[in-house]
């Protein structure tokens, strides 16, 4: 009987239909998911052609039963005993179709375990100390890494690094994208490591990159989007532009990332918003060569970014993000040199004038508020307006780990320290190799008691950043906390000028040599303009309650950016219980302990 029914289907050359069927159906999958993706359409209209496409197995075997192809005319078959029997076809049929429509619906439809997670989709990591959610939120995750400058005279890498950060923060913007954040990315400059590493470094399932040439005022910019688990590209497109279309091209590769990772831009919104554009080409390259010098966060990157934000502003005076440049880096200028207080304070107008300007032109560009948010919280204690505006600046980019980690400093001003912990450790699952945060999270430990985990999280800043100036002195302050001064001391001699005093007055005074203690401080003193606060947390740790809120008051009047601290400093521990520490409190509007 079975060797009956397979000359017959021989004879018919159903197996000939039943192969060209599958070629097809293969086929036409391949191009209606593509068209489906880019026109943004529901999941379930592929999931209809999957099951339209099964069902038509049955029906391709009957109709090839029946009918046959002679000569470019279709005719009916001849009779045969078999041919009536159609219900065992039916079946036949319906089990060759059905394997396909339950291995779709298996992949696309059914829970998958958390080693099965798809490459170009991450769940977006929590603070380490919050209780997991029972049912994560998977989103799809980029890194866009620093574009490769091919410009004739390799002279263009600003220009290039520029691009790259503006294309990333305008992914930034779109809704239920997971963006790394740019100090993360941009640490594999120049390294050419294995995407693979990189994803897993930054935890993304897709990875931008590119080039930039630049002859003139002709652009050719290449972007390349890959899948970090496998180095597949998805996406590629090559753009020979004018320089004064560059917020255009912008646009272009930031909707075209977003559509091939399925992410819907916000009804209405451009990736690039208005305020960050500029109509002059020359005052745009001056903020990118004034953004590349601010990046670099020393003092004479600083003094190097207020010059090229001022030749910008020059160029285009209504130009918000070189307001906003400008005002971050003066303020981060005069916090960073030692100069006298009027020079500090003179400083801080100037920075804040420029911010509000920022503001004031372009309102709901997120790095003008973040400005504006950190601005407020020194000096003028604004504690109010700056979580406004940060807050704001969060709405507008959410992947802005910049904005989590100042809103992280406003909680631990107010005292708040397990919700300022939480959120710089979104801000470390947002760009987990910037140092900041780090940093800050250290700082943050420290003054709840978990010393060996500050420990740990100032280590890690030092492999991220192994030169940065403000880390022994923070972790100094932890090992005197555990009664470690031979540590501290030991750290304090790496460092320089008056941090290397602070922290020799500080190890040497736990030591009891009160001779090298003093020769510490009277150095710290002997400075054209000595850091106020850091005084008085010298004498504060000596005991010295009316000299340590002598120069908090200095600190306070000189609008030393320092006084933000004292909520949560662990070196000023023992004033807390005076009277003039609740002043202190009531004078800068903090709430009291």
């Amino acid at each position: 009987m079975a060797s009956a029914w397979f000359a017959e289907f021989k004879q018919r050359r159903v197996f000939r239909a039943l192969v060209g069927y599958g070629v097809f159906s293969f086929g036409a999958l391949q191009v209606v998911e593509p068209i489906m993706h880019a026109l943004n359409l529901p999941e379930w209209v592929l999931a209809g052609c999957v099951v339209a496409l099964g069902l038509g197995f049955p029906m391709t075997l009957v109709l090839a039963w029946v009918f046959d192809v002679n000569d470019g005319r279709i005719e009916r078959t001849e009779q045969h005993p078999t041919t009536r029997r159609l219900a065992p076809l039916i079946a036949l049929g319906v089990l060759l179709g059905a394997p396909g429509v339950a291995w779709y619906w298996w992949k696309h439809h059914l829970p998958k375990s958390a080693n099965e997670t798809p490459a170009s989709v991450q769940t977006l990591p929590t603070a380490v100390d919050a209780v997991p959610p029972a049912a994560p939120t998977v989103v799809p995750s980029i890194a866009v890494l620093p574009f490769v400058d091919l410009s004739p005279g390799k002279d263009q890498e600003y220009f290039s690094d520029g691009i790259a950060e503006e294309i990333l923060n305008a992914l930034a913007q779109i809704e239920g994208l997971h963006v790394a954040g740019r100090t993360s990315s941009f640490s594999f400059k120049g390294k050419n490591e294995d995407l693979r590493e990189v994803g897993k470094a930054l935890g993304v399932g897709v990875v931008l990159e590119g080039s930039v040439r630049k002859a003139g005022s002709r652009l050719r910019i290449t972007a390349q989007a890959i899948t970090a688990a496998d180095g597949f590209h998805i996406w590629s497109q090559t753009y020979d532009r004018e320089l004064n279309d560059i917020f255009a091209v912008q646009d272009e590769i930031a909707r075209a990332v977003a559509a091939v990772i399925q992410v819907k831009l916000l009804p209405g919104k451009s990736p690039v918003p208005s305020g960050r554009r500029t109509a002059s080409d020359a005052a745009y390259e001056e903020f990118l060569v004034g953004r590349q010098f601010y990046n670099r966060h020393d003092g004479e990157g600083y003094r190097r970014a207020v010059e090229a934000f001022e030749r910008s502003l020059k160029l285009d005076p209504l130009y918000a993000p070189a307001h906003a440049g400008l005002g971050m880096a003066l303020a981060f200028l005069v916090n960073t040199q030692i100069g006298a207080e009027e020079e500090r304070i003179d400083g801080q107008r100037r920075a804040g004038a420029e911010i509000e300007r920022a503001v004031a032109l372009a309102p709901e560009l997120p790095e003008a508020r973040v400005a504006r948010g950190a601005y407020r919280l020194t000096p003028n204690h604004d504690w109010e307006g700056a979580r406004e505006d940060l807050e704001k600046a969060l709405a507008a980019a959410p992947a802005d780990a910049d904005a989590l980690i100042w809103l992280g400093q406003l909680d631990a001003t107010l005292g708040k320290l397990p919700d300022a912990i939480a959120l710089t450790h979104r801000a470390i699952a947002l760009d987990p190799l910037n140092p900041l945060s780090r940093d800050y999270l250290g700082r943050y430990l420290t003054a709840s008691g978990d010393l060996a985990g500050a420990r740990e999280s100032f280590a890690e800043v030092l492999k991220l950043a192994p030169d940065n100036v403000w880390v022994p002195r923070e972790l100094g302050f932890a090992l005197l906390l555990g009664k470690a001064p031979e540590a501290a001391l030991a750290l304090c001699k790496t460092q320089q000028g008056w941090l290397r005093f602070l922290g020799e007055a500080l190890a040497e005074h736990d030591l009891g040599h009160i001779r090298e203690a003093n020769d510490a401080l009277h150095s710290l003193l002997a400075l054209r303009a000595p850091p106020a606060y850091q005084v008085a947390e010298v004498y504060a740790w000596w005991g010295d309650r009316a000299q340590a809120f002598s120069w908090m008051d200095r600190a306070l009047r000189g609008e030393d950016a320092g006084m933000r601290y004292i909520k949560y400093d662990p070196m000023l521990r023992d004033l807390r219980s005076d009277p003039r520490y609740t002043a202190l409190l009531q004078r800068m509007k903090l709430p009291l302990d």
